[in-house]
């Protein structure tokens, strides 16, 4: 599971990407999940950095930088012992 603020979780096996939120596809992007009602706001008011894509069509938005959303994810992978190499993209 991966932690994306304020105690909430996603399967690290269900994400598809992570991406800034701060571009206009962005926000359509976010619009268009608000109106399927496939939108996951975990942001508790903040502003929102980050869009995690799952693999069943939800986004998920979070105050957490991409990059640290991906950091942490290889840490995880490389603690499991997955062969994840410090410093691959």
């Amino acid at each position: 599971m991966l932690g994306v603020g304020f105690n909430n979780f996603v399967p690290i096996n269900k994400i598809i990407a992570f991406s800034r939120a701060d571009s206009n596809p962005a926000r359509r992007l976010i619009h268009s999940a608000k109106d399927r009602d496939m939108l996951v706001d975990v942001t508790q008011g903040r502003k929102t950095r980050s869009i995690v894509v799952m693999e069943s069509g939800h986004l998920v938005l979070s105050s957490i930088e991409p990059a640290t959303l991906q950091d942490r994810v290889r840490q995880k992978l490389e603690m499991q012992g997955n062969g994840v190499k410090k410093g691959a993209k």
